[in-house]
């Protein structure tokens, strides 16, 4: 399948489900039609036996109807809600296939951590980022799921789990299509932080009887209460009996209310987040895989959502418990204090399970996402991994977030007979660009996805990015300082793991003699921790690492396409040091006299 035919699948469920919709409209007005009728019929009825003197049984007769017609106009609507949720999913993703995304989806930033050692060098996050790009998760566990998929390094074994999991996935557009209509509204949510927020907040202690004795309490005094309205129990003995019930349930009210307040206030969040998780936990359970990795999240689900449907029976009757038509009767029954023990239970005895199938859930996103890249990216390839030293060999390796139409590809080689490229080039030449994609195509690799390349052979490495290292007033430190500590940070990784670093323009922020002399000391720390990697550069002095002694380096550059138009690129990579500059033609175009 190539792009062109996905684009064309997508817009073909587009005009189908605007198809159904339209069908479902005309049912939808009918049936509203029918409801009106039925209600209109049943008033005249009405007033002609009152008039007439007739049985007082005519009016109920379209009442079968008007419950028939009130149920189908009930489904007709959710009906309608779906597919229009399913015609914005579709929109999305005709969006992401004709390079319209960005902008569109969701960008991350909150998961964006500015002393993580790639995140923002390599727009990890953010609009225009590699997750907003990928990211099709429905709820924001799934969305932080997705993220942490993207910043760890996890082990190999791990990776390929993943990599079988995006595979088996990537052809189910009817199981994303499930997850995107999860929830009663689109806007309807479950956020980690709702839920763990919850499960962190300190016990809420209850005597153990207690549940057992306001039960029993509370069944008396119901019982009486029905005796009472049936005629079995005259209503001021009726009185006597409940009077000291109630009085015991005005004293627990009173002792408990303190910690009840405190607890409804710290669920109030969780109660109407249940629904979406539960849901996907069902669907999870109904699924049957065949990767590991799949198996095992279904296995971690399993009677996940028996337990959060309780949950949230729980919660919507404690939300119930404050409305007008039942406030009373709650007082008297004690009903506040009873579910509130009985969600402190749950949490007792499920909070640990919670924590483990909000986690898998998470997962599942994650790979759902990176299957639905996959899927719509067909040209890309799923990277072979190696148990040697460090390597990173690509053929027509190319951007992941640029169209097909602008983007160049290139062919790389960093092994042990190349440990480090040094790239030189003009500005704008698309130094920093090569250096985002090859980073960018590492990340989509160890997180089980596709990359942007005919074919990709890497070891298993930790990603190191210096591309973007900005001054911190708030911090206190330079541009400089900062670029030293992230070179810090990098050298620390490279020496507890096989790392590929990173690094545009090094310690561009001093003169030429110390800058090519401290970069020469952190590329043969690096090449002697067993590291691979990139720099860019426009000092020629830098250029001569790559020809030193035992640190294996090649030259490489990116130019015009003609020497006479210097801001003509090519973006091709090119062996040995560039010879051209435009600098000054760039000044030109701004203006400046030169």
């Amino acid at each position: 399948m190539t792009a062109h035919e996905v684009l064309v699948q997508y817009e073909g469920r587009l005009q189908e489900l605007q198809g159904s919709l339209a069908q479902v409209r005309v049912q939808h007005l009918a049936t509203a039609t029918a409801l009106i009728v039925a209600a209109a019929v049943f008033l005249a009825l009405g007033f002609y036996t009152v008039q007439q003197r007739l049985p007082f049984w005519w009016p109920s007769l379209p009442i079968p109807i008007a419950a028939a017609s009130a149920r189908l106009y009930q489904r007709l609507s959710l009906a309608r809600s779906q597919m229009q949720r399913l015609q914005g999913f579709y929109r999305r993703a005709v969006g992401r296939v004709k390079g319209m995304w960005p902008g569109q989806g969701f960008t991350g930033d909150e998961f964006n951590d500015a002393d993580h050692v790639y995140a923002k060098d390599l727009s990890v996050f953010g609009v225009g980022s590699l997750f907003e790009f990928l990211c099709i998760a429905r709820t924001a566990i799934g969305r932080r799921g997705l993220a942490n998929y993207l910043l760890e390094a996890p082990t190999l074994d791990e990776t390929l789990a993943r990599q079988e999991a995006v595979r088996e996935l990537r052809p189910r557009s009817d199981l994303r299509e499930k997850v995107a209509q999860l929830g009663e509204f689109e806007f309807s949510e479950s956020r980690l932080e709702t839920f763990t927020d919850w499960l962190n907040s300190p016990p809420v202690p209850f005597p153990g009887s207690l549940r057992v004795v306001a039960a029993m309490t509370s069944t008396l005094v119901l019982g009486f209460v029905l005796a009472g309205l049936v005629g079995l129990l005259p209503w001021i003995r009726v009185a006597i009996w409940i009077s000291p019930l109630i009085l015991f349930h005005s004293l627990i009210g009173l002792i408990f209310r303190e910690r009840i307040n405190r607890m409804i206030e710290s669920i109030r969040s969780a109660s109407i987040e249940t629904r979406v998780l539960r849901e996907g936990l069902q669907l999870l359970e109904t699924q049957r895989f065949q990767s590991v990795k799949l198996v095992q999240i279904t296995e971690r689900v399993r009677h996940g959502s028996t337990a959060v449907r309780k949950l949230e029976r729980l919660l919507d009757a404690l939300n119930e418990r404050d409305k007008d038509w039942f406030y009373q009767a709650s007082l008297l029954l004690l009903a506040g204090t009873q579910l509130c023990m009985a969600i402190e239970h749950w949490r007792m005895l499920q909070g640990d399970a919670l924590r483990a199938w909000m986690d898998a859930w998470g997962e599942f996103e994650a790979l759902n996402s990176l299957a639905n890249y996959a899927q719509e990216n067909p040209d890309s390839a799923f990277p072979e991994f190696s148990l040697e030293e460090a390597r990173f060999e690509a053929t027509a390796l190319g951007h992941p977030l640029l169209s097909e139409e602008t983007c160049v590809r290139n062919n790389l080689q960093l092994n042990s007979g190349t440990r480090f490229y040094i790239v030189s080039g003009s500005n704008m030449s698309g130094k920093s660009s090569l250096l985002r994609a090859i980073g960018l195509n590492a990340v989509l690799a160890f997180a089980g996805a596709p990359v942007r390349a005919q074919v990709l052979r890497l070891s298993q490495l930790s990603v190191c990015a210096s591309l973007s290292v900005v001054d911190s007033l708030l911090n206190g430190k330079s541009k400089f300082l900062a670029e030293v500590d992230r070179v810090r940070q990098t050298i620390q990784l490279a020496r507890n793991k096989r790392a590929l670093f990173l690094i545009d323009e090094i310690f561009s922020g001093t003169n030429s003699r110390d800058r090519r002399a401290a970069a020469e000391a952190v590329v043969r720390t690096l090449v002697d921790s067993g590291a691979i990697g990139a720099l860019s550069t426009h000092d020629m002095s830098l250029t001569e690492i790559a020809d030193c002694e035992g640190l294996y380096g090649a030259n490489v550059h990116l130019g015009a396409k003609d020497r006479n138009n210097p801001m003509n690129f090519y973006y091709l990579l090119k062996p040995g040091v560039t010879r051209e500059a435009n600098a000054l033609a760039i000044a030109r175009m701004a203006g400046v006299p030169v």
